[in-house]
């Protein structure tokens, strides 16, 4: 079992930057693939990138793809999602998801949710 807790959202001009940050319990992360992922009002949630729990690949929506860069840090147990040029379209929730030894690239295929975290991307 693993429990998640997103921080570093909040309020920025589209073109701003912010660093969201993923704390994950227990003694096993480095076994989990680990994602973001994000819900707009009114819209389901989306997948927007994802790190692999063995060999560190990584994938991106192509909405985000040059602009965000997801990293992990297996000892600190904590996940990262860089977010630079942020536009209006990217306000939502965001929220971390793992799955255990397993590719994690759809909202369906996690095992675990971490409670959200809001970003508001002002025009």
């Amino acid at each position: 079992q693993v429990q998640l807790v997103e921080s570093g959202g909040g309020l920025v001009q589209a073109g701003g930057s912010l660093r969201l940050s993923c704390a994950a319990s227990g003694r096993t992360f480095s076994e989990y693939s680990m994602g973001w992922f994000r819900q707009a009002p009114g819209k389901e949630r989306e997948f927007v990138a994802a790190i692999s729990w063995i060999g560190g690949s990584t994938y991106y929506a192509d909405s985000v793809k040059g602009r965000f860069t997801i990293s992990r840090d297996n000892a600190k147990n904590t996940m990262y999602l860089q977010m630079n040029s942020l536009k209006p379209e990217d306000t939502a929730v965001y929220y971390c998801a793992a799955r255990r030894r397993a590719t994690l690239k759809a909202a369906e295929m996690s095992d675990h949710w971490g409670q959200g975290t809001q970003v508001t991307v002002s025009s």
